[in-house]
């Protein structure tokens, strides 16, 4: 059954975002790739949390791209999830890629130099896409259930607990006061804009 409520402020996130130019491309029916995702992604790169990390999770969207490319070049591996989880998850080493990193990371070189995870190392670090998320953590997707699956699928391996950082990098205008919850829906417990860094302790 359709969440109306979720459906709402997707659309209202999305008209938000095209009426100020903030999106990148068309962004209805999409995580949005936004205005200023590099420089969330250069603060993200920047924390102690980053340095840490040996094998980030990243998701495919456009707005991750840049993440995608500093954890190749920076030397950590990257499981990535293929478009829809129609294909499962890649990983593309670092040692395997150097000088190809910035293609390595986009889905289509994820395919060329990426292979098939079949059992899931320790991720220190999962990075998803949102429409829209709120300081208690809960985080909207656009609709399809990817990435609460995906997180929820690195829980069930034992490839994370909660004291891993999941994060999603938004705009400023992203942040609501509330987002309707369900029971399978997951939460993040980190937030970085263009402009700052949200950590959220998930109690």
């Amino acid at each position: 059954m359709i969440n109306t409520r979720k459906e709402r402020l997707r659309d209202k996130i999305w008209d938000i975002l095209e009426k100020n130019n903030i999106n990148i491309n068309h962004c209805h029916g999409r995580i949005p790739n936004f205005c200023g995702s590099t420089a969330a992604a250069d603060i993200l790169r920047g924390l102690d949390e980053w340095a840490e990390a040996n094998v980030i999770f990243c998701s495919p969207d456009s707005a991750q791209q840049r993440i995608r490319e500093y954890t190749l070049v920076d030397g950590k591996d990257l499981i990535m999830p293929l478009p829809k989880l129609q294909k499962g998850y890649l990983i593309i080493k670092a040692a395997d890629v150097e000088g190809r990193t910035k293609i390595a990371s986009s889905i289509s070189g994820a395919f060329r130099y990426g292979k098939t995870l079949n059992i899931f190392p320790k991720v220190d670090m999962v990075i998803e896409g949102s429409v829209a998320v709120d300081l208690n953590g809960n985080r909207l997707g656009k609709g399809g259930g990817y990435g609460d699956t995906e997180i929820s699928h690195l829980f069930n391996e034992d490839s994370i607990n909660n004291k891993t950082h999941i994060v999603t990098i938004v705009h400023q205008v992203q942040i609501v006061e509330n987002i309707p919850m369900e029971s399978h829906d997951q939460k993040i417990n980190m937030i970085v804009t263009p402009n700052e860094v949200i950590r959220i302790k998930i109690s």
